[in-house]
């Protein structure tokens, strides 16, 4: 097993468990324990978010609402109004203004005593039974103060349906009052057990001398879900094995004539036998009215409040509603005034008048515009929180750049093919378990990520914080098992600097103020080289020993640790003014280089170790620092790290036997990048060059010209040296057989 899959195991076993737990919240039914109710309500939130998205937001003319509001309860009297009234306006609406259909979404339970009838009664019966003439004007007015026997046929033989609704609690099981209509469908027009309607236990209807003159109705309960929004609207209501139309319902069924409902199972409509056979929808006629398991349908809101007209009921009773309002529409009769309680909360609106959830039911339903949402869409739901857990459990596996950049895409994704879904085929798939998948798995992946990588960082921290800098510990954490304090060979780059004269230096400075020149000299040389991604092996007084390819790899080592012996002599030039102006001495610093295997890991004895380098390439390293003072440059380099970085200019020093070495080694000075290189120096190093082939051709004479011709174009101590020499070999020439290599024999 890889050991990032390894390490990571303990948060893909949380992961999967997180899945498993979200396809088990799919698979059980809502009030289960498995069943999470936090999830329904961010996937009423997401439905209501796509109604916002998607709804029409304009106005409907072909429905228009009488509406009992404030000014007509003013004008008219507080509800309910007398039958008269209500004679009056089912009059105005068909003779004045040809209504084409009207639906009450209101109840008339009660007989209406407001006309004095039976008080006129009782006395006929009582106290004036005596009185012909009374008993005479009773029978002349009855017909006339009869109003209930009025409205009764204000609506006789006209197309009016009347509403009513369901009761479902307990406590008011068979509490029943007025007449049902009759039922559109029986238990046996149903395939068995495939009709899971709302069970009403008793109803709240109109009076029957009233439901029978009318052309027939339907009840108008709505579906409340638990954040107390009306999202959807039963079309079938259940009563004593009887099933029961919506007014809604009603009413379209009405315009588009259709004489019954008739249920409409998957497998048989145009797609043909699918081996799945649920109840999905309702036909009535042409209308096929999509419904869920319970027979609800969706309500497709057009908009917010007033997306159709609104007529106030006063002006249609006075008949100052202009005709073509009213002409040849579908009248719903309802109330909008707070006072009558007839305000829902919906997905548009919180304050929405209910008379307006069955308008826009009606008009969906004639336009073929309610949104589906069978039984099968829990197998969609199910295969997208599978696929989306899946890909987020391999997202650990990747960086977190990546990890991010695979989150939000599998979001968006996941997001964007559900909403075209629900505009390209109106089908409404759950999106909120998915959602919630998805974050919870990136919340608990970054989580971890952040304390197990924080731990790793004060374990790495911990073993070699203080010699690396802190990004290379950023680095090492990604696989904090590739990294050990274990000793082993590797190539690297091992790097000494030295400040010349310091014991000098230190014998004239107070010790506090020589704590305060080293921290100024060696906190911005540690910077150089953390910078150029070096590890600090020690501080040994004024000097500095690092190294480069460990703890993390570096194919560039060699080139790092030119770069920053360059950048380190640049800045100890810059240092000079501040410490001249803190009435400190001028300070140079000699650096050593060198190139080749080295033993690294934490070395010493049981009472202290360290993570260091050791091996002939360290020693090497630290006899050019020595050296740098004697050719008066600040920078030695071997020949090894000179052929590691051929895009860098080299000045060759010299050839050399170094003390403790017998091999000869070419030694350089770097000069920094050949691109860069001034091109004065360009030809100097040529003419320098050609001394050199002079010098170890022994041509002294020759060789000692061209160095002072060099000398008076640059006084370098490195041509005084040479100098020196060829009077020295003048003198005490070295043999035929002389490789031209000097041999030092001091540190």
């Amino acid at each position: 097993m890889p050991n990032r899959l390894k390490r990571l195991w303990p948060l893909l076993a949380i992961n999967l468990c997180v899945l498993v737990l979200g396809l088990l919240h799919v698979l059980s039914p809502a009030g289960s324990a498995l069943h999470w109710s936090f999830i329904d309500t961010i996937e009423n939130l997401a439905y209501d978010s796509r109604m916002l998205l998607t709804m029409e937001a304009d106005r409907d003319d072909r429905i228009v609402i009488v509406d009992i509001d404030e000014d007509s309860l003013a004008e008219v009297g507080r509800w309910p109004w007398g039958r008269d009234k209500l004679e009056l306006m089912v009059e105005q609406l068909f003779d004045q203004y040809q209504a084409r259909l009207v639906g009450f979404d209101v109840v008339f339970a009660e007989p209406d005593d407001s006309s004095g009838l039976r008080v006129l009664e009782r006395l006929a019966a009582d106290e004036l039974a005596d009185q012909p003439a009374f008993h005479d004007e009773l029978a002349n007015l009855r017909d006339e103060l009869d109003y209930d026997q009025r409205f009764a046929a204000s609506l006789r033989g006209r197309p009016v349906l009347l509403g009513y609704y369901f009761r479902r609690d307990e406590a008011e099981a068979n509490n029943r009052s007025g007449a049902l209509p009759p039922p559109v469908l029986s238990a046996a027009d149903f395939r068995p057990n495939s009709a899971h309607a709302l069970e009403a236990n008793g109803y709240g209807a109109n009076l029957a001398i009233f439901q029978e003159a009318a052309s027939g109705g339907g009840h108008f309960n709505p579906e409340i879900d638990s954040d107390g929004v009306v999202r959807r609207v039963p079309m079938l209501f259940e009563f004593e094995g009887d099933y029961y139309e919506s007014l809604s319902l009603a009413m379209a069924r009405r315009i588009v004539g259709a004489d019954r409902v008739e249920p409409g199972y998957a497998g048989s409509g145009p797609f043909g036998d699918s081996g799945y056979s649920g109840l999905e929808w309702l036909q009535a006629g042409g209308l096929r009215i999509p419904v869920d398991e319970r027979l609800r349908a969706l309500v497709p809101y057009r908009g917010r409040y007033g997306s159709f007209p609104y007529v106030s009921a006063a002006d249609v009773l006075s008949g100052a509603v202009p005709d073509e309002v009213l002409h040849d529409r579908i009248v719903l009769v309802g109330t909008s005034a707070p006072g009558l309680f007839d305000l829902r909360s919906t997905p548009v609106q919180s304050e929405y008048p209910g008379v307006e959830i069955h308008a826009n039911l009606v008009a969906g339903i004639l336009d073929n515009r309610i949104m589906e949402r069978p039984a099968y869409t829990l197998g969609a739901e199910f295969i997208h929180l599978l696929l989306a857990g899946l890909i987020m459990l391999a997202l650990p596996l990747l960086s977190p750049l990546l990890a991010t950049t695979g989150f939000a895409a599998l979001l968006l994704a996941s997001a964007g093919l559900n909403l075209w879904v629900w505009n390209a085929a109106d089908l409404v798939l759950p999106i909120g378990s998915v959602l919630v998948l998805i974050m919870l798995m990136f919340v608990l992946n970054m989580t971890y990520g952040f304390f197990f990588e924080q731990r790793n960082k004060r374990q790495l921290s911990g073993l070699f914080g203080q010699y690396i800098p802190p990004e290379l510990v950023d680095e090492m954490s990604a696989n904090p098992q590739a990294y050990s304090l274990a000793a082993e060979n590797r190539e690297m780059s091992v790097l000494f600097s030295d400040v010349r004269g310091f014991t000098t230096i230190s014998e004239s400075m107070a010790p506090a103020e020589l704590a305060d020149l080293m921290n100024s000299l060696l906190t911005p040389m540690t910077r150089v080289i953390h910078g150029q991604r070096g590890t600090i092996d020690k501080y040994m007084g004024d000097a500095i020993m690092a190294f480069w390819g460990a703890p993390l790899p570096d194919p560039d080592h060699a080139r790092h640790a030119v770069e920053a012996a360059l950048q380190m002599v640049a800045r100890m030039h810059e240092l000079q003014a501040e410490f001249q102006a803190r009435g400190w001495p001028a300070i140079r610093v000699g650096v050593g280089i060198n190139s080749g295997d080295m033993s690294v890991g934490n070395m010493g004895s049981e009472f202290r170790r360290a993570y260091t380098v050791l091996g002939d390439a360290v020693n090497l390293g630290a006899r050019l620092e020595g050296l740098t003072k004697n050719y008066g440059v600040d920078i030695l380099v071997s020949e090894f790290t000179r052929e590691a970085v051929p895009d860098h200019a080299f000045r060759e020093i010299d050839r050399v036997r170094v003390k403790g070495r017998d091999e000869p080694l070419t030694i350089y000075e770097p000069l920094g990048a050949k691109a860069e290189l001034d091109p004065g120096v360009r030809d100097e190093l040529k003419l320098y060059q050609e001394a050199l082939r002079l010098y170890r051709n022994q041509d002294w004479d020759l060789a000692e010209m061209q160095l002072l011709n060099l000398q008076q174009r640059t006084a370098l101590k490195l041509y005084a040296v040479y100098i020196e020499r060829i009077q020295f070999f003048r003198q005490q020439p070295p043999g035929d057989d002389w490789d031209g290599v000097f041999t030092h024999t001091s540190k």
